[in-house]
């Protein structure tokens, strides 16, 4: 005859070993559901990752007694069946709600991942999201958008860099310009003067070639001055 004690031991360290083993676990209470339903809920629960067993409740407190599932205690009332997690536990999550819809008798209380415990209410949000494929497809996706953003913002950087130092040195060019001769005129003035210098170069050559030239000539007087006076031959004496 076996020892019933013994037996309640190895229940319990399976169960310390299943919860520590497992990426998390979904407590349910199954009143109501015939053996057929159960078959059918162990099928889709094993095609989604997990593995459903019914356990005495007083063996489970025996077992989460001082672990970091303790908390979990009071979700052990009534008969009570555990989704032990082996995959994503979304997807066990998932298969525990659509099963539900169609067998109200299966209630899921709640559960526990590491040493985190989860509502039902947080077990319905986790059967909402997408697989973790899709999960990593869309992180990579948001993340590959401020990527590339970031990338063609530093490829530009550089053009625009030297754009803005082109500017800066055109500035300080013109500014430098202004204080060394601020009354001087603009270049262009400058030019328009320079190209009308030979004009009056011209005109200051004709006024004063012809006052050179009366200069010269001698006047008519001072000629007849400087001629001799005519000898007038005397008259012999009488």
């Amino acid at each position: 005859m076996d020892n019933p004690r013994a037996e309640k031991v190895a229940v319990v360290n399976e169960v310390r070993d299943r919860l520590a083993a497992s990426a998390g676990a979904l407590l349910t209470e199954y009143r109501g559901l015939t053996v057929g339903e159960l078959a059918e809920l162990r099928r889709e629960l094993a095609a989604a990752g997990g593995d459903y067993k019914v356990y005495k409740n007083t063996l489970v407190r025996l077992a989460i007694a001082d672990s970091p599932q303790a908390a979990i205690h009071d979700l052990l009332t009534g008969p009570t069946a555990i989704a032990f997690v082996q995959g994503e536990v979304s997807a066990v999550a998932k298969a525990l709600r659509d099963f539900a819809r169609n067998n109200p008798n299966l209630v899921v209380k709640g559960g526990v991942v590491g040493s985190g415990i989860l509502s039902a209410g947080d077990i319905n949000v986790l059967a909402d999201l997408p697989p973790r494929e899709t999960l990593l497809a869309q992180l990579a996706g948001a993340l590959s958008a401020p990527l590339q953003q970031l990338a063609g913002l530093v490829q530009a950087l550089p053009r625009n860099l030297a754009y803005g130092l082109s500017a800066l040195v055109d500035l300080r060019r013109s500014e430098s310009g202004a204080e060394a001769d601020p009354g001087a005129a603009p270049a262009s003035e400058q030019a328009e003067v320079t190209a009308e210098a030979p004009e009056e170069a011209e005109v200051t050559a004709e006024a004063t070639e012809p006052e050179a030239a009366e200069a010269t000539e001698p006047e008519p007087e001072a000629a007849e001055a400087s001629e001799p006076e005519a000898t007038v031959p005397e008259s012999p004496a009488e």
